[in-house]
């Protein structure tokens, strides 16, 4: 029997090539080997998306993003977490189980309240109570489907380890296995994806490709990609280019090698470096793009997908909520 992967997807941007080598094809790679499930966490973006439009459309992009990028519906449970009303019983139920203090030694609130002290403001002036118990809530996620480990880079460790604290005081107090305590499956080779400035690729940086850009858009978006002076005839070195770097995410190895020795070679200027990765990354992207776009052009079919990931994601959170319930003597 297969252990159980369970992965969110924060539907608060539009996915970029970033999102794809460091969260999509990993968490997708996973299917062999894990009874997988992937959710829309869509209660979580509330805390940061308040636009009922925005958010909407966010929703169906990324479910439409992930569907297009591989993943198979039909082996496994793809649902939206709103449609599984459970989600929010267990994070009440948990919450008689967490320490204030615990929440207090959280990241993101703890970045939170140094941002507000840093601008000489109350530290916790905006802190809503949706990023306070945000771990509850990720908790809660994990321990409805009875998730083994979950995926997670290791700035989320943090959260998982909440969550098995969380798990342990229920289950030491009812004197049973109410809840299965979970471990963090962490990735230590994601890929680090450069973007167009060279700093690490992030919607917050504003230096993003998006992963389903036009064909035209994207040939624009590489040729902004930010170089040094070099002349094209000064040979370069291909680890120290950012273009090359991006090169190797979607180049097989012997367009690698022969790019490389063009690089060192000299006689080629940073044009032509971009125009060979354009060639390579709408290769790999052209296909995904088609598929996205029947997609979500159809939203009453993404809709109907994810309802039905749902129904099947909630016969097995009925179960667990229902343990609970007995355990703590509230079962009707």
């Amino acid at each position: 029997m297969k252990q159980i992967a369970l992965t969110g997807i924060k539907p608060t941007g539009i996915l970029h090539i970033g999102n794809y080598f460091g969260a999509i094809k990993p968490a997708l790679a996973l299917t062999g080997n894990y009874d997988a499930r992937y959710f829309i966490a869509d209660y979580h973006a509330l805390n940061t998306i308040k636009d009922p439009k925005e958010l909407s459309a966010l929703i169906r992009q990324v479910a439409a993003g992930w569907l297009a990028a591989g993943l198979d519906p039909d082996q496994v449970i793809f649902y939206r977490q709103s449609s599984v009303p459970e989600t929010l019983e267990l994070c009440t139920q948990l919450m008689a189980f967490t320490t204030k203090g615990l929440m207090n030694r959280a990241h993101a609130y703890k970045a939170a309240v140094q941002a507000n002290t840093e601008r000489g403001e109350d530290p916790d002036a905006g802190i809503n109570m949706g990023l306070y118990t945000y771990p509850v809530l990720m908790a809660a996620d994990i321990m409805l489907f009875d998730s083994d480990v979950v995926p997670v880079g290791q700035d989320q460790v943090q959260h998982i380890e909440m969550a098995q604290d969380i798990a342990q005081a229920v289950n030491y107090n009812y004197r049973q296995e109410v809840l299965k305590v979970p471990q963090a499956l962490v990735q230590k080779s994601v890929a680090v994806v450069p973007g167009l400035d060279g700093r690490k690729m992030s919607k917050s940086y504003g230096n993003t490709i998006p992963l389903f850009a036009p064909e035209k858009e994207l040939r624009k978006l590489i040729m902004r990609i930010v170089t040094n002076s070099q002349a094209v005839e000064e040979p370069k070195d291909p680890e120290g280019s950012q273009i090359f770097l991006l090169y190797k995410l979607f180049a097989a190895a012997e367009e690698q090698t022969a790019l490389a020795a063009r690089y060192r070679g000299g006689g080629m200027g940073w044009g032509e470096a971009k125009e060979e990765l354009f060639r390579v990354v709408n290769r790999e992207l052209s296909p995904m793009r088609e598929r996205f776009e029947a997609l979500i052009t159809n939203p009453g079919a993404l809709d109907d997908i994810l309802k039905r990931g749902a129904e099947k994601a909630r016969v097995i959170a009925r179960a667990t909520v229902g343990r609970f319930r007995a355990a703590a003597g509230i079962d009707s």
